[in-house]
């Protein structure tokens, strides 16, 4: 016998009381049926509900010919009433997902006579795909307009219509559908065949915020948060801004600029701090002219490409090969250069001997070593 469903009678329905009427054991716990249930199962893109039954937990619900199954951590009797309370919170957050992505889906294909043709609602974020190619600028434009639409309050309806009424119907749908077919409508904004839960009204979703649009095979994908994720998204956006604004003691419009403008003062300091690297590195160079083979260890914290500038102008004037390592305790970044030599098998076997990761052609190595500054002397005195 099929599960009677009470959220479609009422989304709003928080507790309710059903029959057990089957419990067997299963990998999860319990599979559990009721007589009826307020408990939605994943469908559609929307995630199962959570809550208890009769003190179990409830962790998944799943629908198959009809009849919805509750897995529970604890079995539960055939032929006894239990009482069922959902987890309200997640219930709410996917009603204002699923709403929301009505909405924006109505609008978007409507707007640019296309498809909805993915939808996952994740923990974090909800993710749209659509069939056709729209701009950052146009996937704004329908925000805006969604939002106007939200805000207006307009009512929820759904509903089973006629095969007749259902045959003049311009509704959306992935495939075309017969039978009992239900029908959700957010008038002016969209009328679909959906079988999840939803909000009474508009005004219930309370805010749409798209957070991408990518290019993704035929179409785009965008990424959106809907009712209390959109605000908690904001809010921590904000609060961000806020504090890049305190550092930067700047007005929360102003961090953008400001930014900018560190950004430029950084590159400058940069370019200047390159310039006086050079010199440095010259003047190392030319203390190390002709003195052949040249380990150089640097405890100062180099970058890699700092590093690297050190080792080729010291290889440039030394006349054989040049080693330079860089770091402080027992972690040194290297670079090698023996001008017009072959490195492999020298680097190989420094790798093996220090604990090193790296190397190069054509008389250039570079990479790491996790070896002490003993270490790396002792292995280059006998080279």
């Amino acid at each position: 016998m099929e599960t009677v469903k009470l959220y479609y009678n009422d989304s709003f329905l928080r507790e309710f009381d059903a029959a057990v009427t089957d419990c067997q054991p299963c990998k999860s716990g319990f599979a559990v049926v009721l007589d009826q249930t307020a408990f939605y199962p994943e469908g559609g893109g929307q995630p199962a509900d959570h809550g208890t039954l009769g003190g179990a937990a409830v962790s998944d619900v799943w629908e198959k010919d009809g009849v919805i199954t509750h897995i529970c951590d604890t079995p539960l009797t055939p032929g006894e009433t239990v009482h069922g309370t959902l987890d309200w919170e997640r219930r709410f957050d996917h009603m204002q997902q699923h709403s929301g992505e009505h909405i924006v889906s109505g609008m978007l294909c409507e707007t640019f006579h296309c498809d909805n043709v993915g939808f996952h609602m994740g923990t974090d974020t909800v993710t749209i795909d659509y069939n056709a190619e729209m701009t950052w600028e146009d996937v704004l434009a329908i925000e805006a307009r969604a939002n106007r639409y939200i805000w207006e309050d307009q009512p929820f309806r759904a509903f089973y219509p006629s095969p007749e009424e259902l045959a003049v119907l311009p509704y959306r749908s992935k495939k075309e559908l017969t039978g009992d077919v239900r029908i959700t409508n957010f008038p002016g904004a969209d009328l679909c065949a959906c079988c999840g839960t939803h909000v009474k009204s508009s005004a219930q979703v309370g805010l749409v915020k798209f957070l991408s649009c990518q290019k993704f095979r035929e179409g785009v994908r965008l990424e959106v948060l809907c009712g209390q994720r959109a605000l908690a998204f904001l809010a921590g956006c904000w609060e961000q801004n806020h504090q890049i604004g305190q550092e930067l003691s700047v007005k929360p419009f102003a961090t953008y600029g400001a930014v900018c403008r560190l950004k430029e003062e950084l590159a400058q300091v940069k370019e200047r701090g390159a310039h006086l690297e050079e010199t440095v590195f010259a003047g190392i160079a030319e203390q190390c002219r002709g003195k052949g083979n040249v380990l150089r260890l640097e405890s100062e914290a180099l970058s890699s490409d700092a590093v690297r500038r050190l080792s080729v102008a010291i290889g440039a004037v030394c006349g054989g090969r040049s080693a330079v390592f860089a770091g402080s305790g027992s972690s040194y970044k290297y670079a090698l250069v023996e001008e017009g030599g072959d490195l492999r098998n020298f680097v190989k076997e420094m790798n093996g001997a220090l604990c090193g990761r790296g190397g190069g052609k054509d008389g250039f190595a570079q990479g790491s070593v996790q070896a002490s500054d003993e270490e790396i002397s002792r292995f280059f005195a006998h080279k």
